[in-house]
């Protein structure tokens, strides 16, 4: 079961849009304002874990990102 997982974004301005990209999981979205761009990647992550998950592949692709467990 997925608990909570932290990851680095990065955000920036393209021409109108900002650009938000988790590098680590290759994972990108964008908004025409700040707050659109980080609801619109945490939307694409959300749909990334759950196909994942429907694969089983979620705990291969986190491992490989160099995600680790925590107890």
């Amino acid at each position: 079961m997925l608990k909570n997982i932290e990851v680095r974004l990065e955000i920036f301005q393209e021409g109108d849009f900002y650009v938000a990209v988790c590098p680590d999981l290759d994972v990108s979205s964008f908004g025409e304002t700040l707050e659109e761009a980080k609801q619109s990647v945490q939307e694409a992550l959300e749909a990334f874990f759950e196909e994942c998950e429907i694969m089983g592949t979620l705990s291969i692709v986190l491992e490989e990102a160099g995600f680790m467990q925590q107890n």
